[in-house]
């Protein structure tokens, strides 16, 4: 992850409390879980052991003492007196992957964490104190293409394709999932991401633009963020359509998708021809 210190890993102050620790690394934990975002795995290494070193009050008093000794090889130092059996023994990560399982349908912990990529073969030697998980259950297993279609759905995806539209009874279901998702989450502390606004604007192009298509310079005129894009114009689109930029609207909140960006076409008359239309009404 770059940084190896565990207070930065996390992006938490040396004064944070247990429930910010806890509340940052389950926005870490939603935001790079490999069902997720997949190739992330090393990612998550380091913020799932960042998290059981400061989430345990003894295994944080020492790495804090590291800290004061030998400044930024505190976390080399330490990984000198405890193994991996040790940084994660009496750790809740199982049970907190076990309720992402639930809420969100990702991956069982125990597929997850006996993979050899994610933590290798030590995995099994883990000695995690917390009551066994079980396949059972409506969010259990792996996430389903159905399912992650619906929740698509539930997010706000555009679906331009009408054969592609969703049907009377999978809008109804996929209406009921959520809200047993948002039961869920409030049951486990989770809170949900929410997906960022789309935003609206216009782009007026030249009518031979419209006809061969091309590119055209657009302001982006985003508060935090403005900038000038070429917009590739598609040959022979009319007035009053729409070009949609994924994922440049509003940004999500706890690790939502950002929105969508619609430019509405128009059309730029030449000024010869405005005079003509002009004479001629």
């Amino acid at each position: 992850m770059g940084e190896r210190d565990y207070y930065k890993v996390l992006g938490v102050s040396q004064d944070a409390s247990f429930e910010e620790i806890k509340k940052t690394y389950r926005a870490l934990a939603f935001r790079y879980h490999p069902d997720k975002n997949p190739g992330n795995e090393e990612m998550m290494k380091e913020i799932n052991e960042a998290y059981a070193v400061l989430s345990n009050e003894m295994k944080r008093r020492q790495y804090d003492s590291y800290r004061q000794n030998y400044g930024s090889f505190a976390r080399d130092r330490f990984r000198q007196t405890y193994t991996d059996q040790d940084i994660f023994r009496d750790s809740d990560i199982n049970k907190i992957f076990a309720e992402m399982s639930k809420v969100f349908g990702f991956g069982r912990p125990e597929d997850i964490f006996s993979r050899t990529d994610f933590y290798g073969n030590k995995f099994r030697t883990f000695q995690f104190r917390s009551p066994a998980f079980s396949g059972s259950g409506f969010f259990f297993g792996p996430m389903s293409k159905t399912y992650q279609d619906m929740l698509k759905a539930s997010q706000g995806h555009v679906n331009e394709s009408v054969r592609n539209r969703p049907t009377f009874f999978s809008k109804v279901l996929s209406k009921a999932m959520k809200a047993l998702q948002r039961h869920l989450a409030r049951k486990y502390g989770w809170v949900l991401p929410e997906r960022g606004k789309d935003i609206e604007d216009h782009i007026t192009i030249p009518s031979q633009v419209a006809v061969a298509g091309g590119k055209v310079r657009y302001h982006y005129a985003k508060p935090d963020n403005p900038r000038d894009l070429l917009i590739r114009i598609p040959p022979g689109i009319q007035e009053g359509r729409k070009i949609r930029l994924r994922g440049m609207g509003q940004e999500g909140s706890n690790g939502g998708e950002a929105g969508d960006l619609y430019l509405r076409v128009k059309l730029r008359t030449p000024f010869l021809r405005k005079i003509k239309n002009f004479f001629r009404q």
